[in-house]
């Protein structure tokens, strides 16, 4: 078992521990160090069976963490706990004032982890993208859709004018942690995710179109992700132009011309699945700790 093999799942783990440690000792809720506990595990499992599997079989090991992750938040967290998991579930609880574990979800996951794992969530953890990556079009069937992206914004803006007007409508003092209305847009919106994640793979060939047009969680991501220490990047000398990792990019990224420019991988739509590495023939693309950001790189289609 080579050390350079557990490095990178050890740091993890270490670091969602300390956080589950930190809100225990805060909180006295033991709650939160098996929380943290718990998917730290699973992304350092799937991290260990992504650099020891055979190379046909590395995928698993973050299908696996994204059903440990996936299924813990959405049935345990969400449908056992009866806390809203989405969007609309952070915004409800920012306006509460209460630090449930979607807010620190939120803080982790996609407002400043991204500073260090850019948007590794949306490829190891997303309970949306766990189902939808079962579907047949791993590979997308086309070139990315260019504009559709804005519609995430969209969406953005429309779960929060949803909640402030629940909020404005019911705010006399009925609203409170857990009540109904919590409930109900946690099943409906996870409904509609679903359904529209489904719909929106097969119509566009592609189990990531609703990551790349309707998901409303990278706009929060991209903030962070542009500063993310861990890139994915392509050595100039042992790349042969293949184009394999281009084309089996799941989000449609132009990976050749960053390595043509010298770059690592600075596009905010990397969500580190790791793919490029897995089917590279000359072992060219791995993912490297360094200090960089592109704002005008954003070279996607």
């Amino acid at each position: 078992m080579k050390k350079s093999n557990l490095r990178l799942p050890l740091l993890f783990m270490a670091s969602f521990i300390s956080i589950g440690i930190w809100r225990y000792l805060a909180t006295d809720k033991i709650f939160y160090l098996f929380n943290f506990s718990y998917i730290g595990a699973a992304i350092s499992v799937g991290m260990y069976l992504g650099e020891v599997l055979p190379r046909d079989k590395k995928g698993l090991g973050r299908m696996i963490t994204q059903l440990m992750v996936g299924i813990y938040m959405l049935f345990f967290l969400g449908v056992l706990g009866r806390e809203n998991m989405q969007i609309e579930g952070f915004f409800i609880y920012l306006l509460l004032g209460v630090f449930q574990a979607a807010v620190l979800h939120y803080a982790v996951a996609k407002i400043f982890g991204p500073l260090v794992f850019g948007r590794a969530w949306c490829g190891y953890a997303c309970w949306t993208a766990m189902i939808l990556d079962f579907l047949p079009f791993k590979i997308p069937q086309g070139k990315r859709k260019k504009g559709l992206g804005y519609l995430r914004y969209v969406h953005f803006a429309a779960s929060l004018i949803l909640v402030l007007t629940l909020w404005y409508i019911t705010t006399n003092g009925t609203w409170q942690n857990g009540s109904v209305i919590e409930w109900q847009l946690f099943l409906i919106g996870n409904i509609l995710y679903f359904a529209l994640g489904i719909i929106l793979a097969f119509a566009f060939k592609d189990n990531r179109a609703f990551c790349k047009y309707l998901c409303p969680i990278p706009t929060v991501q991209k903030l962070g992700s542009r500063f993310a220490l861990l890139k994915i990047e392509i050595d100039n000398k042992s790349c042969i132009d293949c184009k394999l990792c281009e084309k089996n990019c799941p989000m449609n990224i132009q990976l050749l011309t960053y390595k043509n420019r010298g770059q690592r991988i600075l596009s905010t739509e990397c969500i580190l699945c790791g793919t490029c590495i897995n089917v590279c023939p000359k072992n060219a693309v791995q993912v490297t700790t360094k200090l960089d950001c592109g704002f005008k790189e954003e070279l996607n289609a």
